[in-house]
């Protein structure tokens, strides 16, 4: 069919008073889609353009080729080019379009940017009658002659090409996001050229989409998706917010992310378009990286190391999609040995194709492959490799691979820096060491002792990124225990109580929230944790290992029961995240409770005697025969945090001193004697138990602390050895610094001693002597209390008894002279003044029989003194008033 075209001659260069107009209007273009056209035509003389150009300088002027979609569906292409005009307007500007009805394809079966090069675009308006040339129609057949010279243009735009063709792509999306992409080019043919290179890139809805103009001077007013400007013009589309290329100037520094984008330059740059087509002939997404990568890896074209892993993740998803000959050419590309620069994502992208070739491909293909992934998980140290089958290297292949990398296996894994070597690339050498066939018998006991506590590091330290440390170590009620909904069952094992389950599995008892409410795996914990705890970036490849590796496994279990007694929560923490799998042949007593615990803390919540008994029974071991379970448990149950005084009573009578002192739990004892609450005088008890059974071991500060625990339970209770107000001293100083709690109850046992009736005389002298200023002040508060008071109050003798001590030492020292002389006016006076006549008397009597009548008189004047300024104070009030 034959397609309307429109000519339009634009106003003069300079002359804003004038319009442009149509010359001529083919049949079926109506007004409305000319008024949308007209828009689009308008054309702006660069700056600094002369206004009478000579030949020359007019055909050097940009021309604006432009393809726009109209309101109803419809599509123009057109061409406006300076023209010579009038002596009154020496410039005019010519468009010449075409207009393409909707659903209409251009002739030919081609794309409008085809025709950027037509020889038929008019300058002038055909004169009435002629027939109109046909841009579009008389393009020549095939594509050469529009894709000549695009190749040379792609390798001189290197640079940018990957920027480019990325926001290309972006534009030919149905609905791009923001104003058109800006190519600024000295030449506007340039940018017509941009156009095609995108046209042969991109697929043909894209293509399609793809809205442009090689020159304007207003790209943000554009309703197009692609503009093309002068460099003088590049800083006005910038600051209007625009992507812009300024492809005339320094290469860019950055490179694009969009990998397709970075694979077809390489095509580009490599003269070889016609990869696109044949890389679109694959299945799978028109932009996904991996189908062109692959053509283009066959092809011979280099790619780096993100285009190399694109093509072997696609072609490990699709193997089926290749022919013979096609994975053949892939492979050699991947493992051509002139490329240095792979990266961990390629070799894990070669593992997954090697993976999904082997067994569909000959040996002979796939041998290169399984040879560079072993290599890489030797020398390159990817623990995330997922290496070959173990009959992969049968015949020379192997006994090749193995004579190189074998020496230099063993000596990694013999090398006593082990201890601070990843978990991930021991278990890789491990696992290589067994696909070659090496004897690693002898190394296993040094490697396994060294892999045991880097296990626990780095779960630890992924444990504490992922936010949280998981459940076990240590019952705080529902915080911290019931928020796992998955831990680990007790393991079965003979004298262990409970349901037998796998070793190492996880299950879900009764994981609930404060309120009652069933926890969801994953959901957070009541303590702000995730309920289900992150396994380690190392499990999978370990638990093939010890899969694969009995010896290992039983070498390694050891290892970690034998190191668990010194940290039994990470051990615990461990075996949440690590489902490792328990031998029946191995006892690994504290393995067993270190996976009893967090089931046996949510079931149990804060009966922590309940959980001390529940998690000795799991070991299967008496603490008499194995001591060190007495360690394990301890440190499951209360992990950082001192046990209760009744809790170590419970501690100190499951086994015996010897065992505790084995074990090492008697400082477990001490701590929560030393710990106790001042008001718990269980811990008295406990401090003289615990200096009697472990005699050699408390020492330094604790033991003073403990003795001076010990002296407050005879001062309570029994009659200690005279020099006790010194020894408080002694011992508090020897156990600097003290516990609070051990500091307050000493202070209140010796000053409610020193307070007793029956206290002895040299006792006070020493104390009050002493001048110390905290126990002087214990004895202030002790004297204050309501006890203290009443007996003041009730008896006289006792009355007697403190005015006479507090009365007697007046040089004594500044804390004492104050304590007394308040304790006289604040506490005795108003007992005193509260007594009847009788009792008065009898405390004078007793003052005087029990000191002088020296001090009898002193106690009558002291008695009479406040009484008379009482007595004084009254009257002067009776005086005011009247």
């Amino acid at each position: 069919m034959s397609l309307a075209q429109v000519h339009h001659i634009s106003a003069a260069a300079g002359d804003e008073s004038a319009e442009g107009r149509f010359t001529a209007v083919g049949h079926g273009v109506t007004a409305a889609l000319l008024a949308e056209l007209e828009p689009l035509f308008a054309y702006v003389l660069p700056d600094g353009a002369p206004h009478r150009p000579t030949d020359a300088e007019l055909r050097s002027l940009p021309q604006a080729f432009t393809y726009a979609v109209l309101s109803d569906g419809s599509r123009a292409v057109g061409r406006t080019a300076p023209a010579r005009g009038e002596a009154s307007a020496p410039v005019r500007f010519h468009t010449h379009a075409v207009h393409i009805p909707a659903g209409v394809p251009l002739p030919g079966g081609r794309l409008p940017v085809e025709a950027w090069r037509s020889s038929h675009w008019a300058t002038v308006t055909p004169p009435g009658g002629a027939a109109p040339s046909d841009p579009l129609g008389t393009l020549p057949p095939g594509p050469a002659p529009v894709r000549e010279g695009l190749d040379d243009f792609a390798v001189s735009r290197g640079p940018w090409l990957a920027a480019v063709l990325a926001d290309l792509r972006r534009a030919g999306e149905e609905a791009p996001a923001g104003g058109p992409v800006v190519l600024v080019e000295r030449r506007s043919a340039d940018v017509a050229r941009w156009l095609a290179l995108a046209a042969i890139a991109l697929p043909r809805e894209s293509a399609e989409r793809l809205t442009f103009t090689t020159y304007t001077r207003r790209p943000g007013s554009s309703p197009l998706r692609v503009a093309g400007v002068a460099p003088q013009d590049a800083a006005a589309a910038r600051e209007a917010g625009l992507r812009v290329h300024v492809c005339a100037d320094r290469p860019p520094v950055e490179a694009t992310e969009d990998i397709w984008a970075r694979t077809a330059a390489r095509v580009w740059r490599s003269r070889a378009p016609e990869l696109f087509q044949e890389a679109r002939g694959l299945p799978g997404d028109p932009f996904a990286a991996g189908p062109l990568a692959v053509v283009a890896l066959c092809a011979g074209v280099g790619l780096g190391s993100e285009e190399r892993a694109a093509a072997a993740a696609w072609a490990a998803e699709r193997p089926y999609a290749l022919d013979a000959k096609r994975v053949g050419r892939l492979v050699e590309a991947l493992t051509s040995p002139g490329i240095d620069d792979r990266t961990g994502s390629e070799f894990d992208a070669v593992g997954r194709l090697f993976g999904a070739l082997d067994g569909r491909c000959p040996a002979s293909v796939t041998a290169p492959l399984a040879a560079m992934l072993v290599t890489e998980a030797v020398r390159g140290g990817n623990g995330s490799l997922e290496l070959p089958r173990p009959d992969a290297f049968v015949g020379p292949e192997g006994e090749a691979i193995a004579g190189v990398l074998g020496p230099e296996i063993l000596t990694e894994l013999e090398s006593a820096a082990g201890g601070l070597r990843p978990v991930a690339r021991t278990v890789q050498l491990l696992r290589v060491a067994r696909l070659l066939g090496l004897n690693t018998r002898d190394l296993l006991p040094g490697v396994t002792t060294r892999l045991a506590p880097a296990l626990l590091r780095e779960a630890g330290a992924e444990a504490e990124r992922a936010g949280g440390s998981g459940t076990a170590g240590g019952p705080e009620g529902a915080e911290g225990t019931a928020g796992s909904p998955e831990t680990p069952a007790t393991p079965g094992a003979a004298g262990t109580t409970g349901t037998p389950a796998t070793p190492g599995a996880a299950t879900s008892p009764e994981a609930t929230g404060p309120s009652g409410t069933p926890i969801p795996p994953g959901a957070p914990g009541p303590s702000g944790t995730a309920g289900s705890p992150a396994v380690p970036a190392f499990a999978p490849a370990l638990l093939e290992l010890l899969d694969e590796q009995f010896d290992v496994r039983t070498a390694l279990l050891g290892a970690l029961d034998r190191i668990a007694p010194e940290d039994p929560g990470a051990v615990a923490r461990l075996l949440e995240r690590v489902a490792l799998p328990f031998t029946g042949t191995q006892a690994l007593p504290h393995l067993r409770m270190c996976a009893e615990a967090p089931g046996a803390m949510t079931t149990l919540g804060r009966d922590r005697t309940a959980l001390w008994h529940r998690i000795l029974r799991a070991a299967g071991l008496s603490p008499f025969a194995e001591p060190l379970v007495l360690r394990t448990a301890a440190g499951l149950v209360w992990e950082d945090r001192a046990p209760t005084v009744e809790e170590a009573r419970l501690l100190l009578e499951a086994a015996t001193s010897d065992a505790h002192r084995a074990a090492g739990t008697w400082s477990r004892l001490a701590d929560a004697a030393l710990g106790a609450p001042a008001d718990a005088e269980e811990a008295e008890t406990l401090a003289h138990d615990l200096l009697r059974a472990f005699p050699q071991e408390i020492g330094g500060r604790e033991r003073a602390a403990l003795q001076l625990l010990a002296l407050c339970r005879d001062l309570r209770t029994g009659a200690p050895e005279p020099g006790w107000a010194d020894r408080v001293r002694t011992l508090r100083d020897r156990a600097t610094p003290l516990e609070p709690p051990v500091q307050e109850r000493a202070s209140i046992s010796l000053a409610e001693r020193l307070l007793a009736p029956d206290r002895p005389g040299a006792e006070l002298y020493a104390f009050v002597r002493s001048d110390d200023t905290d126990l002087i002040a214990a004895y202030d508060r002790a004297a204050r209390t309501e006890p203290t008071r009443t007996r003041l109050r009730t008896r006289p003798a006792y009355a007697a008894d403190c005015f006479t001590v507090w009365t007697a030492h007046p040089h004594a020292g500044p804390a004492w002279t104050a304590t007394a002389a308040a304790l006289l006016e604040e506490v005795l006076r108003p007992a005193v003044r509260s007594m009847g006549a009788e009792l008065v008397a009898e405390v004078e009597e007793t003052v005087g029989r029990t000191g002088s009548s020296g001090r009898a008189n002193a106690f009558r004047d002291w008695n009479r003194s406040r009484a008379l300024g009482r007595l004084g104070r009254r009257i002067v009030g009776r005086v005011r008033r009247g």
